[in-house]
């Protein structure tokens, strides 16, 4: 079986700013490998993989917030630049791709984040929408808002498609301990829709925290 590999895209460094390149890790090898760019520098984006290839969503170029969506195939030599994100620019956002098979390119759920509104004024406050973006056409359907505002929080997909998150900063920037689980109910309808999507609480932290990384382990 072969191992899967991660990938790092664009981000920011001290000495050269804002970068665009993209570097994937052979975990069979133990080797960075570099993959094609992207078309501009960015950082605070989404990134998920949907249906094998790369998506990279949102963020922010020298300090400018953006709604580009860009993708790269597997096997291709460069990204392709998608419709814009329909919900406006977006940066500090959570990125999962829907298991689904319906959509012709594949579909994505955005969480939190910042958004930016249609005067171009960032609303600096965490934001607590969750938007279900269809790739191919750029819409972003609004489904029912995380039960707080928030970003940057720890989140991670659930074997049954579930998205699980802890941490984060409340709108007046304090930092809290809620934990919390989003998904459908466990019968019936699956699809992403405002009437199922639901939150459930979980056990808090043990202390309150933000900027924090999570990922799902087996036992």
């Amino acid at each position: 079986q072969t191992l899967p590999g991660l990938v790092l895209c664009g981000g920011h460094t001290g000495k050269r700013g804002d970068v665009s390149d993209v570097w994937r890790l052979d975990l069979a090898a133990l080797r960075w490998e570099p993959m094609p760019g992207l078309p501009t520098a960015v950082q605070s984006h989404a990134c998920c993989a949907v249906r094998g290839a790369l998506v990279v969503l949102g963020g922010r170029n020298q300090g400018n917030p953006t709604s580009s969506v860009e993708l790269l195939s597997k096997g291709e030599d460069a990204f392709v630049a998608l419709p814009p994100l329909s919900c406006g620019a977006l940066y500090n956002a959570a990125a999962f791709a829907v298991d689904e098979s319906d959509s012709a390119l594949g579909q994505v759920l955005l969480l939190g984040g910042t958004v930016v509104n249609a005067s171009g004024m960032t609303n600096t406050p965490p934001s607590s929408s969750m938007q279900l973006l269809d790739l191919a056409t750029g819409v972003c359907t609004p489904q029912p808002h995380l039960r707080n505002a928030e970003y940057p929080f720890a989140a991670a997909t659930l074997p049954d498609g579930r998205v699980i998150c802890a941490g984060g900063i409340d709108p007046q920037f304090v930092d809290w301990t809620a934990a919390r689980v989003y998904g459908p109910p466990e019968q019936g309808v699956t699809e992403f829709t405002e009437t199922v999507w639901t939150w459930r609480a979980l056990p808090s932290l043990n202390a309150a925290r933000s900027m924090c990384c999570g990922c799902v382990m087996s036992d």
